[in-house]
């Protein structure tokens, strides 16, 4: 199982508009690319030094395979649209995940 994990530093004056579009437009999106099993959306617990309001986006693939065949067919389309929204305001980066085992 991967985890494909999208950090995210959102500015204070466009949290609630980003927060909105997160959870009712760009997680549902995500999933209808039928790449992810679930996803998660969790609060970072740390004050950041340049401000905003840090979280953690998290998808879960069954594959690597399955995850570049999100990178090729549908990454670069729902990544413009977070970048046309919030611009400067939104501040990512990702990391690929292998969950080694679960409790």
């Amino acid at each position: 199982m991967i985890i494909y994990n999208i950090t995210i530093n959102i500015h204070e004056s466009v949290h609630d508009q980003w927060m909105i579009w997160m959870q009712h437009k760009h997680i549902p999106e995500m999933l209808a690319t039928g790449k992810f099993t679930n996803a998660k959306l969790v609060r970072v617990l740390v004050e950041e030094e340049m401000g905003g309001v840090t979280y953690s986006a998290q998808f879960t693939t069954d594959s690597l395979a399955t995850l570049e065949k999100f990178y090729q067919e549908d990454d670069a389309v729902l990544q413009a649209e977070g970048q046309k929204l919030f611009g400067e305001k939104m501040l990512t980066f990702r990391t690929e995940l292998q969950v080694i085992s679960e409790h």
